[in-house]
Parts: C-alpha cells; sequence; structure tokens
C-alpha cells in the first residue's frame, strides 16, 4: 500500500468506493480527505508554489472524483491515486516554473553573485527570523525546480512520501531496480549542491537571514503573504505511523529535512466543499 492520512481497512475503504460511486456524498468527502493532503504536498513540491499547488489539487481531485468508477482495486486506493496525481503533474504546464525554467547553474551563479548587501530594508518590521524560515523553506522547494520533472518526481516519492521501490514503480511506469538507482542518483546531486552552497543543510556560505532582503526585492517571498510559516505541517509521527511500505534511506536523508508535509490550505478546502455541494458536481460525474 502507499500512504494515507487515515487507516481503514480494504473492506470499508472499498466500501467507502462503492457508496461514493453510487453518489453519496458523504462517502465522497471522507475519500477526498484521506488523500486531499497527499495531494497537495505532492503537488507544492513538484511546482514550487502554494497558489500553484492548491489549483494543480483541486484538478486532480476533480479528475479522481470523475474517474472513480473505474478504480479496480488492482492496487491500493492510494497508489491509484498517487498515479492519477503523479501523470497530472509530470504535464501540467500552467505553473510559473513551466514558463521560467530553473538551473542548477542558475541557482548557484545567484547565491555566488547576487548583490545581497546593496538592497535595504525591505522586512516591513516583520521578524528576520521569520522570514528567514520562510525563505529557506521556499527556496529548498523551488530548488526542485531545477531537475527535470521525472527525476523531481523520483526524488519527492522517495525522499518526502519515502514510497516502497515497487509501488513507485509502479506509479511511474519503471523497473523498481530503475527507479532505486535514478532515486540514488538524483539524491546525490540535491545533497551535492547543498552541500556546496547552502549554509542550511550543507557547508555553503549562503545563509537565509543573510538573504531576506534580497529575495523580498526579488519577489520571492513577502513579507505581508507569509505562506510556510504559517501553514499547519502534518506531524512527521502521523506520516510515520501510516506508512505501510517504505525503503531505508541512506544517509543522505537528514540533507532533506525541508521536505517537511503540510496540511492542504482552508482555501483549498473550502472550495473543495463547494464543488461537492454544487449541481456541477452531479453533471461531471454523469459525463
Amino acid at each position: 500500500m502507499g500512504i494515507t492520512m487515515n487507516k481503514k481497512t480494504n473492506e470499508e475503504l472499498q466500501a467507502l468506493i462503492e457508496e461514493a460511486v453510487t453518489g453519496d456524498k458523504k462517502a465522497l468527502e471522507l475519500l477526498i480527505a484521506d488523500v486531499q493532503d497527499i495531494v497537495f504536498n505532492l503537488s507544492l513540491r513538484m511546482l514550487g508554489t502554494f497558489a500553484d499547488a492548491e489549483d494543480a489539487t483541486q484538478d486532480i481531485l476533480l479528475k479522481m472524483i470523475t474517474h472513480l468508477s473505474s478504480f479496480r482495486g488492482e492496487s491500493s486506493f492510494t497508489t491509484w491515486v498517487y498515479s492519477i496525481a503523479a501523470n497530472h503533474l509530470k504535464n501540467y504546464k500552467k505553473h510559473m516554473f513551466a514558463q521560467y525554467p530553473l538551473s542548477f547553474e542558475y541557482y548557484g551563479d545567484d547565491i555566488e553573485k547576487g548583490k545581497i548587501q546593496d538592497v535595504p530594508d525591505l522586512t516591513q518590521n516583520v521578524e528576520r527570523d521569520i522570514l528567514a524560515e520562510e525563505l529557506k523553506m521556499s527556496c529548498t522547494n523551488v530548488m526542485l525546480q531545477c531537475l527535470d520533472v521525472e527525476s523531481r518526481c523520483i526524488f519527492i516519492l522517495g525522499t518526502m512520501f519515502k514510497i516502497d521501490s515497487r509501488i513507485a514503480g509502479d506509479i511511474l511506469g519503471i523497473t523498481p531496480e530503475a527507479y532505486r538507482q535514478r532515486l540514488s542518483r538524483v539524491r546525490k546531486k540535491m545533497a551535492d549542491f547543498l552541500e556546496q552552497y547552502c549554509g542550511e543543510y550543507g557547508s555553503g556560505r549562503c545563509k537565509c537571514k543573510d538573504r531576506v532582503n534580497y529575495a523580498i526585492q526579488n519577489h520571492r517571498i513577502n513579507p505581508l503573504h507569509l505562506d510556510y510559516t504559517t501553514a499547519a505541517e502534518i506531524p512527521d509521527k502521523t506520516m510515520l505511523d501510516v506508512k505501510k511500505a517504505m525503503e531505508d534511506i541512506d544517509d543522505l536523508s537528514q540533507d532533506f529535512s525541508f521536505c517537511k508535509p503540510y496540511q492542504s490550505p482552508e482555501r483549498t478546502k473550502h472550495l473543495i466543499r463547494e464543488l461537492l455541494d454544487s449541481t456541477q458536481l452531479a453533471i461531471i460525474r454523469n459525463l
């Protein structure tokens, strides 16, 4: 099985799916509640920003709803949702970084040559420690955009969700051996970059606290709209308790502690509730 936020037996889950397919709104709400945080976190890491992740999450959950009757139980329900989400996100072109792609070379050059000392105070009376934490979470998440889309998905599934290689291979359409090999290579690439440049997770000279004003000037963070430091985190113990299949991770794992899971933003939950209450859902489900 994959990772779910709430434990259910196979029988309970299958019954819930059957009820949802026949139009039971409460059953559908419970299914969405089980997977919406997973979908949001995968979207956030794949796309790089909260706004894009919220939009993609809604698209994916709608796709899940409209294809629910096609679920045959050949894999776990969560794995099925992962597959829908991963395929959707790998082909998603509406997010900001699809228009402005990044590379490790660009990121490293910006760290080395950015004139951070020339920027005035732009903190607008927000504590610098808070802004530094926001920048750290934002920067390391956006850094994932330096990976090609397939490598990014492999890294996220293996490092954040710690999904078993057989299941991850099924999701991505590759063999478990190919998945393990590619995960090892991409983890090393990420670890090497962090070690060289990042002073928070490696031995580099880049310190978030020193770059706060530079980041604000370049619209990388906004003191009046903080996404990461205001988001509700999902406790690590919750993720560990519900994990059914995982591989042992290597000794690079401490370098990737920025991969924190978050609860879906309230705006996303509200929009999903509105959709479930709408006549539009009945029309969509009958297509």
